[in-house]
This record gives structure tokens, C-alpha cells and sequence, in this order.
């Protein structure tokens, strides 16, 4: 018997809970929902309100984007990991021209965000902050990417069934590779407990030495 859809997704959204914490002001700049994959992310609140407004000023300062565009450009950023939804990136667009962060000039029936002198001032005092989102965001949406490659494919695309076998066997396997996904992004302690577990096990399978 397979894993439900949810049983096999869940390792990875425990990863995901692992990501965006730690990079260390206003403690932590990632809050809310963390989702994994293969639908991480969609429309949750993974960015505070203030950082995220960093990010998208960053975005703008590249060049003029209405805000699908900004949705996207996040989730190229993220290697699909973070797609923020209509709800949450206008709002921030809103208050980003309202500060005098931005312009917004109707281009057919979007409006097109473009960064002022001011918000290139504003960008500049709080550049690091803005970088260091985008480079973990980045790092974090390739965790994530490697993560669904090794738990559902080989590097070859195939299947990870092995044939031959009983489905007990199968389903083993897939629990175990869901378990040990679920601890990629583990501090160094947790993972030694885990490296320790899975070589008694290995043991175990073995058997005694004849």
C-alpha cells in the first residue's frame, strides 16, 4: 500500500520548518506558514511584513515590475520554494508608493512599480538586510529543490521502487527516505542521533555474522 498524499509529503514540510529561521533580526525575519513541497509556500506568509517590503524594493531597484511580476521573479528567486500571493505582494506595493518608496504608472490594466530616489536611499541603508533575504531564500529553495529530487527520483527521472521485491519492502523504503528527508536542514546533534539509529538498523538487517 502507498503512502497517502499527505504521509508522503510530510518529511519535506518538516524541512521546510527547518529553512527561513535563524537569520537573526527582529527574531528572525521569516515568519508564519512554512509549506513543502511540491506546493511550498503558495499564498503563506513566510516573509515579515518589513522585510519583505526590503525584498520587493530590491526587486524594483532591477527594473519596473506590476505584481505578478514580483510574484514571480520570488518564486525564481526561491527555486519555487516561496510564491507569495496576490493578497500579500499589492498591499506591499501599496504601502511601498505611499512611503514615496515607489512610483506606479498604469501600463493597460496593470500598474507598473518603479523605485524613487527615496526608496534607492532606503534601499541602500538596508541593503544588507535585503541581499542576505534573497541569498538564503535562494539557498533554501535549493535545499528544498534537492530535497524532492532525492526523495521522489533517482538522478535519472526513474522510479525509486526497487523490482523484484514485496511492496512491504518498497513502502519501507519510502518511509524511511520520507523520515531522513525531514531531517536535512537538522542541527549537527539531531543528525548524529539519526546517522546513529540508521546504522543499528543497518546492523539489524544484516543479521549476526555467520
Amino acid at each position: 500500500m502507498h503512502m497517502c498524499h499527505h504521509s508522503r509529503h510530510h518529511a519535506l514540510r518538516a524541512a521546510a520548518r527547518h529553512g527561513f529561521g535563524g537569520m537573526g533580526h527582529r527574531g528572525g525575519p521569516f515568519g508564519g506558514r512554512l509549506r513543502g513541497p511540491p506546493d511550498p509556500f503558495r499564498g503563506g506568509k513566510m516573509i515579515a511584513d518589513g522585510d519583505l517590503r526590503l525584498v520587493v524594493l530590491a526587486l524594483l531597484a532591477e527594473r519596473p515590475r506590476h505584481g505578478y511580476d514580483v510574484i514571480k521573479a520570488l518564486e525564481e528567486r526561491s527555486h519555487g520554494a516561496y510564491s507569495p500571493s496576490p493578497g500579500v505582494v499589492y498591499p506591499t506595493l501599496t504601502y511601498l508608493e505611499e512611503a514615496g518608496y515607489a512610483t506606479a504608472q498604469a501600463e493597460g490594466n496593470k500598474k507598473v512599480y518603479a523605485i524613487t530616489d527615496a526608496g534607492r536611499g532606503h534601499l541602500d541603508e538596508n541593503r544588507g538586510v535585503a541581499e542576505g533575504i534573497l541569498s538564503e531564500m535562494a539557498a533554501f529553495g535549493e535545499r528544498m529543490a534537492q530535497a524532492r529530487a532525492w526523495y521522489y527520483h533517482r538522478e535519472d527521472g526513474a522510479a525509486n521502487d526497487i523490482p523484484g521485491v514485496i511492496p512491504e519492502v518498497n513502502e519501507a523504503r519510502r518511509t524511511l527516505k520520507a523520515a531522513i528527508a525531514g531531517k536535512l536542514d537538522a542541527p549537527e546533534e539531531e543528525q548524529r542521533r539519526v546517522a546513529r539509529i540508521l546504522n543499528d538498523a543497518a546492523a539489524a538487517i544484516r543479521g549476526p555474522d555467520l
